[in-house]
């Protein structure tokens, strides 16, 4: 019922309607468990929780369970939050310290900000954990359902004046390995090679009864994926031609499928990081960081694929909010552990104002994100620029 439900965005097309709905299934899923590791480890630290919204701003359905937390959709779908009692404010801004100090024994025991530097620690790291063990979950269960689809690393043709030329590729070799990391697949080495331009990277190549080491540096390109979207990546100039029947799928047991689930995740998390830095070094455009737009786009885009991809598309995104929310950013997950590493090195937490001045530092670093993730979407999404008169 849902493969059908999704591929009948075939007939919507890549329309507003096609974009948001696929967005908001995977944003969802990926928002919720976020929060479900803040809201189950609150629960088990003895913290009261407040509220538990998916989504800011007004509410548009609700209910209170029986511990008095209230859980309800809001109306914009950007996100969402835990509150916590002693929380001012849903990004976990402490209220006032005369507040806390009035607080009663009872009330204390179930404050947010009374709890040990440890418990809110654990409390605040549990939301990207679950993200990240959310992934886990995802790449598990589609390796142990669907298998892992394999095509060895074949040269089969060299485009000419290339880097793999350079290199000295001949067609009919097997690439086994790029810097030690086994490739077990043609599409392993694209996505290693994909975020390497301009580095040196060593392929241990099959030769016929030979094993020889070749030295190559892909060089950075815009190309287009099947729908039409520019991405830069890393190129070697190697094809595979694949003929029907090439292309298996290997049967993967639970126990290979959670190890594989775990590297695939790793993987991600790498090549992510290695991206953020190449961006820093200057070796990488930031123009690839997009927005909520640009996320819709994809969703809708890969939503048309069926729910395989769609999944996979959720287990990337969250290890991504997993990623940003762990940087030392005040208004992040990373900014609270941030504030409670300098709480146990002075052994008491900041002042008021010091963390006061922090978040508004945060804000506007977030802000700032924010204008130039919509600045990129509105430069990337085609039907943006339509809709704006841009060619």
């Amino acid at each position: 019922m849902i493969e059908f439900f999704l591929n009948s965005f075939n007939t919507l097309g890549h329309g507003l309607i096609g974009y948001i709905i696929p967005f908001l299934f995977v944003l969802t899923i990926v928002v919720f468990f976020h929060e479900l590791g803040h809201f189950l480890v609150a629960r088990w630290a003895g913290v009261k929780v407040l509220t538990f919204s998916l989504g800011f701003g007004p509410e548009l359905a609700g209910f209170n369970d029986r511990h008095g937390t209230r859980w309800k959709i809001s109306a914009i779908p950007l996100g969402g939050y835990v509150k916590f009692f002693g929380d001012e404010s849903e990004a976990s801004t402490p209220a006032s310290a005369e507040s806390l100090a009035r607080m009663s024994d009872e009330e204390r025991a179930g404050s947010f900000h009374h709890k040990k530097v440890g418990a809110r620690a654990a409390i605040v790291a549990a939301g990207p954990i679950a993200n990240f063990i959310l992934a886990i979950v995802i790449f598990t269960c589609l390796f142990t359902f669907f298998g892992k689809p394999s095509t060895t690393a074949r040269v089969d043709k060299i485009e000419a004046a290339s880097a793999a030329e350079r290199a000295g590729f001949q067609v009919g070799d097997i690439v086994t390995a790029i810097d030690g990391k086994k490739v077990g697949s043609f599409s392993d080495m694209q996505r290693l090679v994909s975020t390497r331009a301009g580095d040196t990277l060593t392929f241990t190549v099959k030769r016929g009864d030979s094993t020889l080491q070749l030295k190559g540096t892909p060089e950075l390109r815009e190309v287009k994926d099947p729908f039409g979207n520019t991405q830069r990546l890393g190129i070697l100039g190697i094809t595979r031609a694949t003929t029907p029947g090439e292309v298996t799928t290997e049967k993967v047991d639970p126990a290979s499928a959670l190890w594989l689930g775990i590297k695939e995740t790793w993987f991600v998390i790498e090549q992510t990081l290695s991206y953020i830095g190449n961006i820093f070094t200057g070796r990488a455009s930031a123009d690839q960081i997009g927005g909520p737009i640009r996320i819709a786009q994809i969703s809708g885009q890969v939503a048309t694929l069926g729910l395989i991809p769609l999944l996979h598309l959720a287990a990337v995104l969250s290890i991504s909010i997993g990623l940003l929310n762990l940087f030392p950013v005040p208004l992040l997950d990373g900014g609270h552990l941030m504030f409670y590493t300098a709480e146990v090195l002075r052994g008491r937490p900041l002042s008021e104002k010091s963390q006061e001045y922090g978040f508004r530092v945060g804000l506007v670093l977030v802000l700032m994100l924010m204008v130039f993730a919509f600045y990129n979407d509105f430069h990337q999404v085609p039907w943006l620029k339509g809709l704006f008169g841009r060619s």
